[in-house]
């Protein structure tokens, strides 16, 4: 077997081995049972103590919602007026400016919805002080945001009837105690062991082996990198993220960071099965996701290890495969592994340059953003899924002549209406803003607030035309990564990205927060010979099925002006 693909399959085979204690840990966790994590607990009391937040009160999805919605408007603000002024604060030995307001406005929202689209560089865009204080607290709090949220669902679904979802800071806090610190700590250790700097020491001078002086820049990097993947946020500590010999220097860390940005999304996978003791639905729900997340891979490694096909009718051999934008160190195979599951889990962290990826490598990068529920980011990975599946139910329903039901519950007209909506909306922001952005390079619609838009991209043709739907792509999946050959920096992708990832990071979380407290809150129905299983292999396949209608519906004839074009047009 090829060494590229064995290392590959050791990676994903080790990430499903660790994730599944991980799950049965986060279920014990939130059932209160005893952890060997307890020692924490003294700590929480203080922290409820001093917010004045009572713990054990209850509530309901609309309270759950509240809670979650104004503490992440007040983090947006604090974001915001730290970028805006880190040229004037303490920590910041290279001299760093503030942000632009609008680089702020992006860079505070993007953060916040654990996104990190960066449209800066790490090393000269912030300060020691704001990749700390400001991004790094952004990456543990947008992660525990999403995880509480899927733990309120959990609440609901495990009930047969009750109005409450549990206590939304009292699941954020522990999220971040028991579940992301102690594991940032272990992954932190492992990349500081390995080379990668954790220390707030400023710019290091060093001579090349050519001879060259040069300054190399340096800061609390091991600690910001174990976050970002295991919170699925993904900004990178340096500009070319985990491509830089200094965030990722080898092989072995490479897999590191690959399990870590995998390990938690497919934990609360197991952790459900564990939590609502319906394992097998859990298990249905796995399979189904991980085969989406190999029609996916399996075309992107193909396309990577076997080269470009324009370099081939050329008569040039290419033994290693398609290693423009790739690191020597990690090979054609693993950068497309990871590819595959930074996009499909909205971490968007790259070892490689996605924009130097074959055409139908680059499809399936935004096909697994479009999609965003195999697996998918902590906590809204089978958020998205249960859109799908409320989908799913109702259509099954209709073709068996049943009211759709749903864990004993009846999914009436309002439960499909916010399913639809959540998955309208999201095609919408995708499609609308490249069409406006793209009718703005049309026209050559020059203005000062557009930064020419004749500007913008470095690649022509279709291949233009992806680079824009991607950053859109990306911001709606609450991604992050990008084709960097977009010129993003400026007023209109700053602010329309910046709307985008609002809309598209809350929209996707109110809606199965809402679906399911509305389902929670009615009667429970019996199963009967007649009720629709929602673990079978058969429904798995029939929510798998809408899944593709209903993307393919959405996106092919977006992709079929991108990657698709570009794909024939070489051949």
């Amino acid at each position: 077997m090829n060494t590229e693909l064995f290392g590959v399959i050791v990676t994903f085979l080790l990430t499903i081995l660790l994730a599944f204690p991980l799950g049965k840990y986060i279920a014990r966790v939130f059932k209160g049972e005893k952890t060997f994590t307890d020692f924490m607990a003294p700590l929480e009391r203080i922290i409820f103590r001093f917010s004045g937040i009572d713990p054990r009160k209850k509530m309901n999805w609309k309270e759950f919602l509240k809670a979650m919605l104004t503490i992440n408007m007040l983090w947006l603000v604090y974001a915001f007026l730290l970028l805006l002024f880190q040229g004037n604060l303490p920590m910041n030995p290279d001299g760093n400016p503030g942000q632009t307001p609008d680089l702020a406005f992006n860079t505070a929202i993007s953060f916040l919805v654990n996104c990190n689209l960066q449209h800066y560089s790490g090393e000269s865009g912030v300060t020691y002080l704001t990749q700390t204080f400001v991004l790094m607290f952004l990456q543990f709090v947008s992660a525990a945001t999403g995880i509480a949220a899927l733990i309120g669902v959990f609440n609901g679904l495990k009930e047969r009837t009750t109005n409450s979802l549990g206590n939304f800071w009292n699941i954020f806090t522990k999220t971040i105690t028991r579940i992301l610190l102690p594991l940032c700590v272990i992954v932190a250790l492992i990349l500081a062991f390995n080379g990668t700097p954790a220390s707030y020491d400023g710019k290091d001078s060093i001579v090349t082996l050519q001879g060259d002086s040069m300054q190399v820049s340096r800061g609390p990097a091991a600690a910001f990198i174990a976050i970002k993947h295991l919170g699925t946020n993904g900004g990178g500590y340096f500009g070319t993220n985990s491509a830089h010999p200094l965030e990722n220097p080898n092989y072995f860390t490479n897999m590191v960071e690959l399990i870590a940005q995998v390990i938690i999304p497919v934990a609360l996978i197991f952790a459900l099965g564990f939590y609502i003791n319906r394992k097998k639905f859990a298990y249905v729900i796995f399979g189904i996701m991980t085969v989406g997340m190999l029609c996916l891979l399996i075309p992107a490694m193909n396309g990577e290890m076997n080269g470009n096909p324009a370099i081939a009718k050329m008569g040039v051999a290419q033994a290693t495969g398609a290693m423009e934008g790739k690191e020597v160190r990690f090979g054609p195979a693993s950068s497309a592994y990871w590819s595959i599951v930074t996009t499909i889990i909205s971490t968007g962290s790259v070892n490689s340059m996605h924009d130097s990826s074959m055409p139908l490598s680059g499809m399936m990068q935004m096909l697994g953003m479009m999609i965003n529920a195999f697996y998918g980011g902590c906590g809204v990975g089978v958020l998205n899924y249960l859109i799908y599946l409320i989908i799913a139910v109702f259509i099954a329903g209709l073709m068996v002549g049943r009211t759709p039901e749903f864990m004993g519950h009846k999914v009436e007209a309002r439960e499909v209406k916010i399913a639809a909506f959540v998955t309208l909306f999201s095609a919408f922001l995708l499609k609308a803003g490249t069409a406006v952005a793209a009718y703005l390079l049309a026209s050559h619609a020059g203005q000062d607030w557009a930064a020419k838009p004749e500007n913008w991209l470095n690649n022509p043709g279709f291949h233009g035309f992806s680079e824009m739907l991607y950053e859109f792509t990306s911001a709606n999946a609450n991604n992050g990564s990008g084709f960097e050959g977009l010129g993003d920096n400026n007023i209109f992708w700053n602010i329309s990205t910046g709307f985008v990832l609002l809309l598209s990071r809350f929209i996707p979380i109110i809606g199965p927060v809402a679906i399911i407290g509305l389902l929670a809150n009615k009667k429970y129905i019996p199963a009967s010979g007649g009720t629709l299983r929602t673990d079978s292999l058969t429904f798995g396949g029939v929510t798998f099925a809408v899944i593709i209608i209903i993307n393919a519906l959405s996106y092919f004839p977006a992709l079929a002006l991108g990657p698709l074009a570009e794909y024939f047009s070489m051949r």
